[in-house]
C-alpha cells in the first residue's frame, strides 16, 4: 500500500498508557481511522509496566518517562495542534514505591502539556471496582508475577488506588477532560488488564469522549494490523542495558501514520 500524502493541517491523535493500550493498539487505530474518516497521525507512549514520570523496566527493556520521552518534541516538531488525546493506564509507578501525590504530578503535567497544546482529551480512571474484588491470596500472587519488588500490602494498595482515582477526576475536571469509568466487568482476573473481548469496548468508549461520529459498522483489526503494530518499537529503549534507537513513523498505511515513544 502506497504510503498516505499528510497535510500540515491533518489532526493527531496522541494515546499515553501502559500495557492495556499496547494490547489493544490495533484496535485502537482501527477504531479511530474508520469513525475519524480522514488521514490521521497517531503518537503513543506505551508499553508494559509504563510510568509517566520515572521509567519502567521490563524483564530486560526499560523505557523512559512518558514525560520523558520524545513524543513532546516531535508533536512540537510535526505541529501537531488540537489532537484528540487519551490519558490512561495510571498506577504503575504506585507498584514502583512512587507517592500518590508524585504519580498524580506527573499525570497532571502530562494532561496540562496536552491542554495547552487544545487537545480533545479523556483520561479514564482506575479500575476500583475491578482492584476492590481483588483478595490477600491473589494479590499475593499478582505482586510475585508482575511487580515482585512492590512492598505494599493489599490495603495499602486499595487505599493508594482509591486516592489516585480521586485525584484523576480532578486532573480531568481542572483540564476540561472527558472522565471515563472502567466497569468491572471489562477485568479479568489479574484485575489490571482489560478483557480482550472488551478492548473495543474501552477504544469506542474512547471515540466518544472524542466526539467522533460514529461509524456505519464497528472497525475490526486485521491480522497484518496486528502483526505490524505488534513488532513496531519504540523511539527510544533499551534492552539488555544497551540503548536501541528507531527511527519514527514506524507504521504509514490504511490512512494513518503511527510513531511510538
Amino acid at each position: 500500500m502506497a504510503p498516505v500524502e499528510l497535510t500540515s493541517a491533518r489532526r493527531g491523535v496522541v494515546v499515553l498508557g501502559a500495557s492495556n493500550v499496547s494490547r489493544g493498539l490495533a484496535r485502537l487505530a482501527a477504531t479511530v481511522r474508520s469513525r475519524a474518516g480522514t488521514p490521521l497521525e497517531l503518537f503513543v507512549a506505551a508499553g508494559h509496566g509504563r510510568g509517566y514520570a520515572v521509567s519502567s523496566r521490563v524483564g530486560l527493556r526499560r523505557l523512559p518517562s512518558i514525560l520523558g520521552s520524545g513524543l513532546w518534541r516531535a508533536l512540537d516538531r510535526e505541529g501537531i495542534a488540537k489532537p484528540y488525546a487519551l490519558l490512561t493506564d495510571v498506577g504503575n509507578e504506585l507498584l514502583y514505591g512512587l507517592g500518590i501525590t508524585a504519580v498524580a504530578r506527573g499525570v497532571r503535567e502530562a494532561a496540562a502539556r496536552l491542554a495547552d497544546r487544545g487537545a480533545t482529551l479523556a483520561v479514564t480512571g482506575l479500575p476500583l471496582a475491578s482492584i476492590e474484588r481483588v483478595g490477600r491470596v491473589r494479590y499475593r500472587l499478582l505482586r510475585t508475577i508482575y511487580v515482585p519488588g512492590c512492598l505494599l500490602s493489599l490495603t495499602e494498595i486499595h487505599d493508594a488506588s482509591r486516592w489516585l482515582d480521586d485525584e484523576l477526576r480532578v486532573i480531568a475536571a481542572d483540564t476540561g477532560a472527558t472522565f471515563l469509568e472502567q466497569p468491572a466487568d471489562w477485568y479479568g482476573l489479574d484485575a489490571i488488564h482489560v478483557k480482550r473481548s472488551r478492548l473495543d469496548d474501552l477504544w469506542q468508549r474512547v471515540a466518544d469522549a472524542w466526539d467522533l461520529p460514529p461509524a456505519a459498522t464497528r472497525a475490526r483489526a486485521t491480522l497484518s494490523d496486528w502483526a505490524t503494530l505488534g513488532s513496531r518499537a519504540a523511539e527510544v529503549r533499551s534492552l539488555a542495558r544497551i540503548p536501541r534507537l528507531t527511527r519514527q513513523p514506524v507504521v504509514e498505511r490504511s490512512g494513518m501514520r503511527v510513531s511510538m515513544y
